[in-house]
């Protein structure tokens, strides 16, 4: 049985940490509720390609590359994302001859013919993704540890309100605004109980297991730091252009090396030298796990590094079910619907015990200047 002075000290803690979070935590949580739909919001900003022609059999990736160099002279073609059960189209990212480091141009491109449409004009699902995922500038451990503090708010309102259950189904409407809030607050928490267990989980998760893995890289790689490192192989502007590997090819490749994976990003870099590289990044068909990943030679068509995460051991099989838990991007779009509604509730929860904190204090100020103010009458009628 739980103490008094315990449950009220988790509810100094589950109070403060709500506060201290509060304003994070709702910015994160409504726009993480908001981005289950980021492909249908960006096809809903930008109409016009919603109108582009789906294809049963899209163009090749070498004929979608070839578009890009014509009409894209110079540039450098980045990313290509190819259509997908939402997205009639391919899109690329390209950075311009000229641009500066940190600035690409979206393009989309027919899926029928690969032909460019022209750059898109907004990219408001990818910016509301960047919103939930860094802040839109800050690192995901911030994101990670907001996790962290989701599950201490779970834990700590569960145990300071041992009666949740019983009361589930208690609304006292004509109540004071604390009172309704509070009942409001109480169930929303335990109707939405076990998403706010998942969705806390695989967010501290994704936030915070790069930060670990990237520790511990550093440790064990440390002792090895005064070892001579290779000399990196520079491409010179003037050399000659290598010869590139068909991207279809290295795409049959990709299949080969990670049996029934579906591309949803072809990655180029260094294209045109003799260390090129294309990787393949994308689900795997029939199963809930992503991301694999193959990176080939672009220039050779040799696999480099292959990533499976079905045969690449326990952990990393875990690591792979976290975003598709938490987006929620494995189903239909009942399920984006449900992720939706279920993600709001940990968005009211923070404006809810907010309110319930203010008004509490409130009232505590309004009480102790009652007390006072009699204390002061007491003192006149006895002088």
């Amino acid at each position: 049985m739980t103490s008094q002075r315990t449950l009220n000290r988790l509810f100094v803690l589950h109070s403060w940490a709500g506060i201290v979070t509060g304003l994070l935590m709702f910015i994160v949580c409504f726009s993480g509720a908001v981005v289950v739909f980021k492909n249908e919001i960006d096809l809903w900003a930008n109409p016009s390609l919603a109108q582009l022609p789906r294809s049963d059999k899209p163009a090749s990736l070498d004929a979608v590359l070839t578009q890009l160099q014509t009409r894209y002279p110079g540039a450098t073609v980045e990313t290509i994302a190819l259509p997908d059960a939402i997205n009639p189209s391919y899109f690329a990212f390209v950075r311009e001859r000229g641009a500066p480091a940190s600035t690409r141009t979206k393009v989309a491109l027919r899926s029928d013919t690969g032909t460019v449409v022209g750059p898109v004009d907004s990219q408001l699902g990818q910016y509301l993704r960047m919103l939930h995922v860094f802040l839109f500038f800050g690192p995901r451990w911030i994101v990670g540890f907001l996790g962290v503090a989701m599950l201490v708010l779970i834990a700590t309102g569960i145990v300071i309100h041992r009666k949740i259950l019983a009361e589930l189904f208690t609304q006292r409407w004509g109540r004071s605004f604390r009172v309704v809030m509070s009942d409001l607050h109480k169930s929303a928490g335990i109707w939405g109980l076990g998403f706010h267990i998942l969705i806390a989980t695989t967010g501290a998760w994704m936030g915070l297991a790069p930060l670990f893995e990237q520790g511990t890289k550093y440790v064990t790689t440390s002792a090895n730091a005064a070892a001579p490192k290779p000399a990196r192989k520079v491409a010179s502007e003037t050399a000659a252009p290598v010869p590139m590997q068909s991207l279809d090819a290295l795409y049959a490749t990709a299949q080969q090396a990670v049996p029934r994976l579906e591309a949803r990003y072809v990655s180029l870099r260094r294209w045109g030298t003799d260390t090129a590289e294309a990787s393949f990044t994308g689900n795997l068909s029939g199963h809930l796990v992503s991301t694999a990943r193959v990176d080939i030679n672009a220039a050779t068509g040799a696999p480099k590094k292959v990533h499976d995460p079905r045969t690449a051991g326990f952990w990393s099989l875990v690591n792979g079910l976290m975003e598709p838990l938490h987006f929620g991007d494995f189903g239909g779009l009942a399920l984006k619907w449900l992720y939706f509604f279920l993600g709001m509730t940990p968005a009211f929860l923070s404006i809810s015990g907010t309110l319930i904190w203010l008004d509490a204090r409130q009232q505590r100020r309004r009480e102790a200047e009652a007390t006072q103010g009699l204390s002061t009458n007491g003192a006149a009628a006895a002088g």
